[in-house]
C-alpha cells in the first residue's frame, strides 16, 4: 500500500489549507454561531474542490477533511460530499449522475444523509414516512439521503420534507428530518438489480444493502479523516499554549507530565489518520475495506475523545473558556467520537464482519 498523496491530490489540500486558513478563522467562527459559513463555502466550491473529490477519491477526500477538521469549518463539505458526490457517483443511475454530479460539484446542491438510521418506511408508490431525529447540515441541506427498512437508499428534497432545527454539541447546523407520505427518489436503479437478478424481494433488497453498506463505510471513513484534522489542531493549539505558557519561570511544555500527555495524544492522533488513509486507499483501489472503515471508526471514538480531553486539559482554566478556539476542537472531537456509531458499537460490528468472514470461509 501507498498512501502517498498524487499531485493532483497534494495540490487540492494545499488548496483547501490555504482557503480554511484564510476564512475560517476565530473571528468568523465566533459570528457564525451555530450555523454554517455561506461565505467559505462558496470559496470551497468557486475553487473546485467538491467538484475534484470525483477526481482524487475517498483518500484525496480525507486530506481535504483533515484540513478542514484543524479549523473547525463551519461548512457541509463531507456531508455532500460523501453522501452526495460519493454516493451517486458510484450507486446513481447514468440519468442521476448527469444531473446531480455537476450541482454537488458547484454546491447549488447540497446533500446530507441520515444514515445510519434506518427509520423510513416505502409506500406502494414510493412515498416515504418517518422520523429521524438528527440529522448534522439538514439546514443547509437540498437533499437528505436516507435508508429504509431494507437499508435501500432514497434521496429526499428537503423542501418536499419537514425540517425543524436541532442544536448538537458540535455546530453542524443539524435538523430534525420527519417524512409523512414524502416524494423519495430510489439511488440508482434498485428495482432494475432485482429484475436482473430474477425479480424477487431479497434480490431487491440485497442490491440496496451494498450500496448501503458501501456509502456507510465511505461516511465512516471519511469522518475519520475529518477527526484526525480536528485532533490534529487540538494537539497543536495545547503545543502551541504549553511552549508559551510559564509557570515558576518554566514553559509547561518543559514538565514530563505534559510532554506525556502531549506524546500520547500525538500518537492517539496519527493512529486515526493512518487508519482512515488505509480505508481510503483500499476503497479507490477498489479492495474491500469494510473491516478497515470500522477499524478507523473505532480509532474515531476511542482515541479522538482522549486527544480532544487532552487538549482541553492542557490548557488549564483556558480549556473551560466555553470562548476559547480550543473548546471548538472538544465539541467537535465529542461529536465525531459517537457520529456513526460509538467505539462499542463498531466495535461488536467489527467483531460480527470477522466472525462471517471466518464462517465463509
Amino acid at each position: 500500500m501507498d498512501f502517498t498523496p498524487t499531485e493532483e491530490q497534494a495540490a487540492a489540500r494545499d488548496l483547501a489549507a490555504r482557503i480554511f486558513g484564510d476564512l475560517s478563522t476565530h473571528e468568523r467562527l465566533t459570528a457564525a454561531g451555530t450555523g454554517s459559513d455561506a461565505e467559505l463555502w462558496k470559496a470551497l466550491c468557486e475553487a473546485g474542490l467538491p467538484a475534484a473529490v470525483e477526481d482524487i477519491g475517498l483518500l484525496g477526500l480525507v486530506l481535504l477533511l483533515e484540513e478542514q477538521g484543524r479549523t473547525t469549518a463551519q461548512v457541509p463539505f463531507a456531508a455532500s460530499c460523501v453522501y452526495g458526490l460519493l454516493a451517486v457517483s458510484a450507486h446513481g443511475s447514468a440519468e442521476q449522475r448527469k444531473r446531480l454530479l455537476p450541482a454537488i460539484g458547484d454546491g447549488t446542491v447540497v446533500v446530507t444523509g441520515a444514515l445510519p438510521e434506518a427509520a423510513v418506511r416505502v409506500g406502494g408508490s414510493g412515498e416515504l414516512s418517518g422520523v429521524v431525529p438528527v440529522v448534522p447540515w439538514l439546514r443547509d441541506a437540498t437533499h437528505v439521503l436516507v435508508a429504509d427498512d431494507e437499508h435501500g437508499l432514497w434521496l429526499v428534497r428537503t423542501v418536499d420534507a419537514r425540517c425543524e432545527p436541532v442544536e448538537l454539541t458540535a455546530p453542524w447546523s443539524a435538523g430534525r428530518l420527519t417524512l409523512d407520505g414524502t416524494p423519495g427518489e430510489p439511488l440508482g436503479e434498485r428495482e432494475r438489480a432485482g429484475e436482473r437478478l430474477g425479480g424477487s424481494d431479497a434480490d431487491v433488497a440485497g442490491a440496496g444493502q451494498g450500496a448501503y453498506d458501501d456509502v456507510l463505510a465511505t461516511a465512516r471513513t471519511a469522518f475519520a479523516g475529518l477527526q484526525a484534522g480536528v485532533c490534529a489542531g487540538s494537539v497543536a493549539r495545547a503545543v502551541a499554549h504549553t511552549n508559551t505558557r510559564e509557570q515558576f519561570g518554566r514553559p509547561l511544555a518543559t514538565k514530563q507530565g505534559v510532554q506525556l500527555r502531549a506524546a500520547d495524544a500525538y500518537m492517539d492522533t496519527e493512529a486515526i489518520r493512518v487508519t482512515a488513509y488505509e480505508a481510503a486507499w483500499r476503497r479507490d483501489e477498489g479492495l474491500d475495506y469494510a473491516t478497515h472503515a470500522l477499524t478507523a471508526a473505532w480509532w474515531v471514538s476511542e482515541a479522538g475523545s482522549r486527544v480532544v480531553h487532552a487538549g482541553q486539559h492542557l490548557h488549564g482554566g483556558m480549556g473551560a473558556d466555553l470562548d476559547h478556539p480550543v473548546h471548538r476542537h472538544f465539541l467537535w472531537g465529542r461529536q465525531l467520537d459517537a457520529y456513526l456509531g460509538c467505539g462499542s458499537e463498531v466495535l461488536q460490528e467489527l467483531g460480527a464482519l470477522i466472525v462471517d468472514g471466518e464462517g465463509d470461509a
